[in-house]
């Protein structure tokens, strides 16, 4: 092991200890800290970075540079980020023993999951700080890396495997590795060849980002005290989905998260994680993985490892399939729950990346669906236009809105009145525009995801106006439309077409990728 930080500190970072306590708030951690102990009672210093994209290489706008993420983090800043670190730092904040040392890291991406690859100078201008500032806080007994698993680098063909390969090369063999997933991470045996640990999260929404963080530092903690000797076993399945089908609320899907818990259940310190992939970064580890780490039973985790690849491989028909229906048989949908009065409806336009396409929209008002709200559609130039004409609210409205990529469809006309036009969700500038009997659609520069009907309740809105949502959302919006109980009909439509997002993934352009050795569009070697 590295000398600890109390043998060989010079200066000092904040701390959390055992004097700060986690409580449960709904599905949420909040760390109510009471005060900080003195350095002398520190026996183990632990950096934490966090690099996040999950990366649409398919989708148009250009290369993510480094002045696309939207913030730089360093320090306590870097501890008080995302659900993952905020579950590392409560539970590390349980031992009473562990210094944490945030190192600069980048965050939030402006466009999100809708923008294409990451440069490889904005990647290796990152990992540079990291890695700078690594070395400055050496000594350190640990790592723990917040990652998402499906980021997509020119040049870097396994970006998180790279992280970790670059920090094991500063702190050496001895000092454990962690990191944290997202399920939709696409990975393979190369990021535990340098790491020691991978947690993902079981569900989709994921509720459990918190959680996996915390596993993250009781596995770190287990290995800095002795107590633990990380041993690892990883398998590809050789199955290849649309994130649209991995909704874990549904089988086959839910059962195989079920299976990795079980295995978690049975065998002590065995720990079980499955990416199910991200199929639009163009990335050669693209595809399901299982992860199975052990304490010191190589055995053991070959054992796991081989039953839950057989068993994903075993309900593959199932996982890999899900048909939705087209824009059209949605609006016949709607107007039936609509009058038969299963309302609100929320509906998940799934397969729209860019956030711009207008087919519902049009197919809605074709068959007089009313009362809906459209939450968002992308359109910066109009919302540009709107500015340098002086548009406020009360301004009436004549435009086309979205449809300005291949999968976008064409502009949907709209006449209404501008209702709001100024800040919402993080963005400067945003329009809502009120039309036709009851209708309000939201115009943002940028693909934007809601999973939740309070997002709506700004400026003019208020969300018991409306019987229908449609949001711009694959599965994450069941979060607070369905699991709550709020909206009683789901409809999840498809695209009309074999477009960026849609479940027809061998109309993608995969240079990285061979179709023909994954399922379901062909047999995997050794299937």
């Amino acid at each position: 092991m590295q000398p600890s930080r109390r043998d060989a500190l010079v200066t000092k970072a904040p701390v959390m200890n055992s004097a700060t306590t986690l409580a449960s708030v709904g599905m949420g951690l909040v760390l109510l800290t009471s005060c900080v102990a003195p350095p002398e009672e520190l026996d183990y210093r632990v950096v934490v970075a966090t690099f996040q994209h999950e990366t649409c290489t398919f989708c148009p706008g250009g290369d993510v540079e480094a002045e696309d993420w939207r913030a730089r983090l360093a320090g306590d800043e870097v501890l008080e980020s995302g659900g993952y670190v905020r579950g590392f730092v409560a539970q590390s904040a349980d031992y009473g023993d562990m210094e944490l040392v945030g190192l600069r890291s980048p965050a939030g991406v402006f466009g999100g999951s809708s923008r294409s690859w990451n440069s490889n100078a904005a990647f290796e201008g990152f990992v540079e700080d990291m890695i700078e500032d690594l070395r400055a806080s050496m000594p350190v007994d640990g790592v723990y890396l917040a990652l998402h698993g499906a980021m997509a680098v020119r040049g870097v063909p396994r970006p998180e495997a790279e992280i970790a390969r670059r920090f094991r090369e500063v702190v050496g063999p001895e000092v454990p590795i962690a990191g944290s997933f997202d399920l939709h991470g696409n990975e393979d045996a190369a990021f535990l060849e340098h790491a020691d640990f991978a947690f993902v999260t079981k569900r989709y929404p994921h509720y459990d980002a918190s959680l996996q963080g915390a596993r993250a530092a009781r596995a770190l903690h287990t290995v800095m005290s002795g107590r633990y000797e990380p041993t690892t076993a990883t398998r590809k399945p050789g199955i290849i989905t649309a994130t649209v089908v991995q909704w874990t609320g549904q089988s086959p899907s839910s059962d195989i998260m079920e299976r990795a818990r079980r295995w978690e259940a049975r065998e002590d310190d065995a720990f079980v994680s499955v990416f199910y992939g991200y199929p639009w970064s163009d990335v050669p580890d693209v595809g399901a993985t299982v992860h199975v780490m052990t304490n010191g039973d190589q055995a053991l985790a070959d054992e796991i490892a081989d039953d839950m690849n057989d068993f994903i491989w075993s309900v593959r028909e199932e996982f890999a399939g899900g048909s939705y229906p087209l824009p059209d048989e949605a609006a016949q949908m709607v107007l039936e729950a609509v009058d038969r009065g299963v309302t609100p409806v929320a509906v998940g336009d799934h397969s729209d990346r860019p956030g711009d396409a207008t087919h519902i929209l049009k197919a809605f008002e074709a068959v007089g669906v009313e009362r809906v709200l459209y939450g968002a559609i992308t359109d910066g130039e109009l919302l540009d236009s709107l500015a340098g004409a002086g548009a406020s609210a009360g301004t009436p409205f004549d435009a086309g809105v979205g449809g300005f990529t291949p999968s976008g469809g064409t502009p949907a006309r709209i006449q209404g009145e501008l209702t709001y036009f100024g800040e919402w969700r993080g963005y400067d500038r945003v329009a809502v525009v009120e039309f036709g009997q009851g209708n309000a659609v939201i115009i943002v520069p940028a693909y934007t995801q809601i999973t939740d009907p309070e997002s709506f309740r700004f400026g003019p809105l208020d969300p018991g106006d409306f019987d229908v949502f449609v949001v711009k959302s694959r599965v994450h919006f069941r979060r607070g439309f369905d699991e709550t109980g709020f909206a009683p009909t789901i409809v999840v439509v498809e695209a009309p077409g074999p477009f960026v997002g849609t479940t027809f993934l061998d109309a993608l352009p995969y240079e990285n990728v061979d179709l023909g050795g994954l399922y379901p569009y062909g047999t995997p070697p050794g299937r």
